[in-house]
């Protein structure tokens, strides 16, 4: 078995290379390990995608946050031989969060002792993304993170939480059309909010019953609002009440939807941006191979104990 561990020096609040490479070295010492800086965007996804061209069997350790494991996953997608994970150090390492016990993914003996599991991707025009995809303020806000996440004390949820309040003063709404399920929506919306996973925004559990390994996208289609009832609603999205929004969140379950903007648009890949006018959301053909510390539960079962 081949380790490959690639290194995002600009996850995280600060860059521990150095610490990671100490750790890694440590842990991993007589067995056939590698390790691997990023020094630019995309070069995570080109490492993992040689990585697996390679046909040896590897398993490739995503050593930042969200957006480092989104490119490591995009690169490995469709090679049975190689499996991917997170070694978490970045702001929100929001995906393992569906697993029983997200702090395991910190614990490099754990995910030496490790378990597979086959998910789904979801298929952005032409990207790839492992968690959770959005189109509108949700995208603006969740792209800014990255302004705000190397701020004192704004981590994790405290960096979306800034990043909502300075999204929300630049407009709430815009015109989509969207097509999901043989319905098309003609109108002023938020935003449109696409779910294989289950966390993001350092917090937010959006649908709590989404399943990475369905085959299934759970889509949130959220209605135009006031200023002054974003307060109301935004606690009840949060925690995963939607059900209790239906006059303004829309919940489908799909293998695609279609959002037809009025021009180019800011378009988040678990936290990576793009902009789109016409954005095809679908199940990806490809799949990942994902590992993860023997013993934790992440389908239905963990539901019960997912983390808060």
């Amino acid at each position: 078995m081949n380790h490959l561990f690639i290194i995002n020096p600009a996850a995280g609040s600060r860059d521990r290379t150095a610490e990671y490479t100490a750790a890694i070295d440590a842990a991993f010492r007589g067995l056939n390990y590698r390790i691997e800086v990023s020094s630019a965007p995309g070069e995570c996804r080109r490492l993992a995608r040689e990585a697996a061209e390679a046909g040896k069997e590897v398993r490739i350790y995503a050593c930042g946050g969200d957006g480092t494991l989104n490119e490591i996953a995009s690169g490995a997608a469709g090679f049975p031989n190689a499996a991917v994970t997170a070694w978490c150090g970045g702001s929100g390492n929001d995906f393992v969060k569906l697993f029983s016990e997200p702090a395991a993914f910190s614990d490099l003996s754990q995910l030496l002792e490790a378990e597979e599991v086959c998910f789904d991707l979801i298929a952005c025009n032409d990207d790839l993304a492992l968690n959770i995809c959005s189109v509108g303020l949700d995208a603006r806000i969740g792209t800014d993170v990255a302004r705000y996440k190397r701020l004192p004390f704004f981590h994790g949820f405290n960096a979306y939480a800034l990043s909502t309040v300075a999204n929300l003063f630049r407009g709430i709404s815009e015109h989509y059309i969207v097509e999901v399920e043989g319905q098309r929506f003609d109108d002023e919306q938020t935003f449109v909010c696409v779910c294989n996973g289950r966390y993001y925004g350092g917090g937010f559990n959006p649908v709590p019953d989404a399943d990475p390994a369905d085959g299934k996208l759970d889509v949130l289609l959220v209605k135009k609002v006031a200023l002054w009832q974003v307060p109301g609603i935004i606690g009840k999205y949060k925690n995963g009440r939607y059900r209790e929004l239906p006059e303004f969140i829309r919940h489908f379950r799909t293998d695609r939807v279609r959002i037809l903007c009025d021009g180019p648009t800011p378009v988040n890949l678990d936290g990576e941006l793009r902009m789109a006018q016409d954005v095809e959301m679908r199940v990806a053909r490809e799949k990942i191979h994902f590992f993860y510390p023997k013993n934790l539960l992440w389908s239905t079962e963990s539901k019960a104990i997912a983390p808060k």
